[in-house]
């Protein structure tokens, strides 16, 4: 399925006023530059900024992204096209982030977290998935949702469900005192809008996870965000927690964009706690699933869950972007009566929010997709070929 190339589908609606930062992989320079978009150009500031990480340490950063001069320009809607169409040889859009920690924040919303627990009790087997889910409906309702977490009347909770023989790791993560944070995949290995996205062969229930992301300082603060597809695997999460990192990290697992959209005065962390994540899935035999999500219904605070990745306890020298968790658990039937979603081979998996732009790919399995070869050693290498290290 060709992907749109409609401009008006990836950028922001507001991307005439917004501070907004792009990665474009130059064919001429052999790797990456930062970029920024204004008006219909993208503006290379690799000269100012060699990565997207040193360019946020910046106390100016958005006078740079605004007006600092720039090295070579590319032409927006060309560069959107080839980006889409994965023209080979063309400059195109890669993830904003690049020398970042990939944290995630998961079981941040009641929705999502129910249905972890359904997985863990279905032992990753969907046939299980809807009597596990009555069971648990029955008992909880949806009283939980109003329980901030950490509190005394989540501890109450939790000695009904430990009672009633339900309670769960992902309770524990969901309404206990610490929530859960792990690193999604390694640094650099994001794919960007446009690209394909990598499900193991093996699996056989998996999902999407649309979020929104935050770009962290080193020092902690919160600067940006953008939007990600944290693909997972609900088979092999649901058999055991402990496969945490086969059904997270694969080869193009893990998607952040379209681009980074920096923190101004037209746009701050207000607006991110009162985002609308939409999800659309298009499948090569005309199925179709869309849903949406409010970053109004997370139970915690997306500064809380900065918190417990950064501090005195954890430090990150060049950043992190921290996933802040889906309330997306998808229980419609696709195939089979009773076994929910699970993607297809050529879906085209569409994340999207008014004011964050549209970050679509198309899924394949992890073996097929394209290998991941640039990494850390090869930034540098291009970087110091090019003259722009300091």
């Amino acid at each position: 399925m060709e992907l749109s190339s409609d401009r008006v589908a990836v950028l922001p609606d507001d991307a005439a006023t917004a501070t907004l930062v792009a990665r474009v992989h130059d064919p001429d320079a052999g790797g990456p530059c930062v970029a920024a978009v204004r008006g219909d150009r993208l503006v290379d500031l690799t000269g100012a900024a060699p990565t997207v990480s040193q360019l946020l340490e910046r106390e100016d950063a958005l006078d740079v992204v605004r007006s600092a001069p720039g090295g070579r320009e590319w032409a927006l809607e060309e560069v959107l096209d080839a980006t889409l169409r994965r023209t080979a040889g063309a400059a195109r859009l890669l993830a904003p982030v690049d020398l970042q920690v990939l944290k995630a924040a998961g079981v941040t919303f009641v929705r999502s977290m129910l249905e972890r627990v359904v997985e863990e009790r279905a032992a990753g087997d969907p046939a299980r998935a809807q009597e596990v889910r009555d069971r648990l409906a029955g008992v909880v309702g949806g009283a939980i949702s109003s329980v901030v977490p950490g509190s005394e009347q989540a501890a109450r909770v939790k000695e009904v469900l430990v009672a009633e023989g339900l309670w769960s790791q992902y309770l524990e993560v969901g309404i206990g005192p610490d929530p859960e944070v792990f690193t999604k995949a390694p640094v650099l290995s994001a794919v960007g809008t446009g690209a394909e996205v990598g499900v193991l062969d093996r699996s056989t229930w998996n999902n999407p996870e649309p979020e929104v992301v935050l770009a962290v300082t080193s020092r902690g603060r919160a600067v940006g965000a953008t939007l990600g597809n944290d693909v997972n695997l609900r088979d092999f999460e649901g058999r055991s927690a402990l496969l945490l990192t086969e059904a997270k990290d694969n080869n193009a697992s893990c998607a952040i964009g379209p681009v980074l959209r920096l923190f101004d005065d037209g746009y701050g962390l207000d607006d991110v706690r009162r985002t609308e994540v939409s999800l659309r899935v298009e499948g090569p035999e005309g199925y179709v699933l869309e849903a949406s999500s409010s970053l109004a219904e997370i139970s915690r605070d997306p500064l809380d869950l900065v918190a417990h990745a950064w501090g005195r306890h954890h430090q990150y020298p060049d950043g992190f972007a921290l996933f802040t968790g889906t309330m997306f658990a998808p229980t419609d039937d696709r195939y089979r009566a009773g076994e929910g979603f699970t993607h297809a081979r050529g879906d085209v998996v569409s994340v999207s929010a008014p004011r964050l732009g549209t970050l679509v790919n198309t899924v394949t399995s992890a073996e097929e997709a394209p290998p991941w070869e640039f990494g850390v050693t090869a930034l540098l290498r291009n970087l110091a070929a090019r003259g722009v290290l300091r």
